[in-house]
């Protein structure tokens, strides 16, 4: 039996292997180690969260020899990053894997050492805009800013962020919460201002959007309390913005009761997208990177599709006539999504500050 002190050094070992461009294997190689090493082990990953569920059994299918060890399904993403400094030393079942994290934590991951560089077999398919150059990590979905329209109540349909403003849905829209709290909030009102300044960014975006949501509040179409499904469903806030993965379950977990529809507005289309990453203490390196190839994949993208999330092979899956035609007639229409823009950090960061800065005294917020 190996020592603690000797699976520490193995796996330390196995992290140098991977920084040092290890991701050459070939997948026989690859699933031989991993076979070796028996386990992965995810962490923040619900099963109704972007059809995880379906990707986790996929995966236990393809690879019936790897034991999948979940930890906390609803942690976020700052718990991932804390679970590998936490168990940076920790050969055992606390020690996650790989890790599915919002955008923003990616670099400082990398700034502290925290993530080892792996490139997919698919990697060129992956846009530049959503991945470290050097493979540490790299976009593994997105959604876009949307609003579900409660039917029953609010039978003109509106398609745009236009549309919103007119006075046939007065008391109608709602947004997620305060953006100065919440990223699909500050989104959404990026995403507005995307309408009204067109190829605007950053800062200008988001003060753009600010100046909608003021006029919204001040013609009464805004709501003045939180959106939320359950706002949704019951009328108080007939047409409610949040991700359109979310929109979409709801959507149908409420079976026509009430009727939902979920558009994407033709004016402002804004992506938020979500990171994979393989820590740099990994205790099972060759599963981790396996765990990848098949997130990257064609059957792993589709998948996450399944579960309403764009996989970010989307563009090229499409050109390749490999988008299946029973999964998109369950998604908004095509041509808004192609619109879709994804700020960088910079453009993010930038929209965070002037969020601060100015949606309190611009809509008279505390």
């Amino acid at each position: 039996m190996k020592t603690k002190y000797a699976l520490f050094l193995t796996a330390s070992a196995a992290a140098v292997m991977i920084a040092s461009g290890a991701s050459a294997q070939s997948m026989d190689e690859l699933i031989a180690g991993a076979k070796a090493e028996g386990q992965l082990t995810t962490i923040a990953l619900p099963h109704d969260w972007c059809g995880y569920g379906a990707v986790i059994d996929g995966f236990k299918a393809k690879y019936p020899f790897i034991t999948v060890n979940e930890l906390n399904p609803n942690a976020g993403s700052g718990d991932e990053i804390e679970a590998i400094k936490a168990n940076k030393g920790n050969m055992g079942p606390q020690a996650p894997d790989v890790i599915d994290v919002g955008l923003g934590f990616g670099p400082q991951a990398v700034a502290d050492g925290l993530l080892a560089p792996y490139k997919v077999s698919t990697w060129d398919e992956i846009p530049d805009s959503a991945k470290d150059a050097d493979g540490y990590w790299y976009g593994d979905y997105y959604g876009v800013l949307a609003f579900g329209v409660n039917k029953d109540i609010v039978t003109d349909e509106p398609t745009s962020f236009a549309d919103l403003m007119d006075g046939k849905y007065n008391a109608a829209v709602a947004i997620p919460g305060d953006p100065r709290t919440g990223n699909s909030t500050m989104m959404t009102v990026y995403a507005a201002g995307l309408s009204q300044q067109p190829g605007s960014a950053g800062a200008d975006a988001l003060n753009a959007g600010i100046s909608y949501w003021k006029a919204m509040k001040e013609n009464g179409n805004l709501v003045p309390v939180n959106g939320s499904a359950q706002n949704l469903a019951q009328g108080t806030t007939p047409i409610y913005f949040d991700w359109d993965y979310n929109l979409l379950a709801m959507r149908d977990k409420l079976a026509g009761n009430p009727p939902v529809d979920v558009v994407v507005p033709s004016d402002g289309v804004v992506a938020g997208v979500y990171i994979q990453a393989i820590s740099a203490y990994a205790p099972h390196p060759n599963a981790a990177k396996l765990w990848m190839e098949y997130l990257y994949s064609d059957e792993g993208q589709l998948l996450w599709l399944a579960g309403y999330c764009h996989p970010i092979r989307f563009n090229a899956l499409a050109a390749a006539g490999k988008l299946p035609a029973d999964l998109m007639a369950k998604l908004p229409a095509a041509d808004n999504y192609a619109k879709a823009v994804f700020p960088s950090l910079d453009e993010q960061a930038a929209a965070k500050t002037a969020t601060a800065d100015n949606w309190a005294t611009q809509m008279g917020a505390q």
